[in-house]
């Protein structure tokens, strides 16, 4: 099994890469949906502990913690130290589950794979990339987000030019969603005949 990963800043279109590879009956490990679901009550008690005051009725209010990272943007890795650990696993429990059933190609959804250095955990790095006004108009279009906001989550990501030379493939995603389509359409034909080799070196 080859696994792929798919990553690129905020607003670059990752969601419309992976939902294309789901189509063409790949399946797609969401990181950024795993954490909303440890949000939504099973890592409630550790982050309330590390910052009070963000959980309500059970779940964390990522409003709330948001306005403390963007307050205090030198706790983000206090954060991931707490939540990457379990989204790792279950990214291990879904590879598992992928090779048992015999796919071919496998999907990691990472926004931060290559600032965590976990990119020689895949065996192929998409990256998906649109000039840096479309970034904008759509983060910005996104309800609750502020220029503020925005300009630091991008400063905690790497520049859009380094990752497309970390790339293996880069989806350009600046056009329609058909020519984003395509494009993922002839990465899954150069790269479902290829032998991965990262299964067994890091997930098994």
């Amino acid at each position: 099994m080859l696994i792929i990963g798919l990553t690129g800043s905020i607003g670059m279109g990752k969601s419309t890469a992976a939902e294309r590879f789901r189509q063409r009956g790949i399946a797609v490990f969401d990181a950024d949906a795993e954490v909303h679901r440890l949000y939504e009550g099973p890592m409630a008690t550790v982050i309330e502990a590390a910052f009070p005051g963000t959980v309500r009725d059970g779940k964390v209010d990522r409003k709330e913690l948001s306005r403390i990272l963007v307050r205090e943007p030198h706790r983000f890795s206090e954060l991931e130290r707490i939540v990457h650990p379990r989204v790792r696993e279950r990214e291990r429990e879904f590879l598992r589950a992928e090779h048992q059933r015999g796919a071919e190609l496998a999907v990691l959804e990472i926004p931060l794979l290559l600032e965590s250095k976990a990119g020689h955990m895949v065996d192929a790095i998409v990256v998906v990339s649109a000039g840096a006004d479309i970034q904008r108009r759509r983060v910005l279009a996104r309800p609750g987000m502020t220029p503020e906001k925005l300009e630091e989550l991008i400063s905690r990501q790497m520049k859009d030019e380094e990752k497309r030379r970390h790339a293996d493939f880069v989806v350009d995603t600046g056009g329609s969603v058909e020519s984003c389509h395509a494009q993922v359409d002839a990465i899954i034909s150069t790269l479902e005949s290829r032998p991965g080799t990262a299964f067994e070196r890091h997930w098994r």
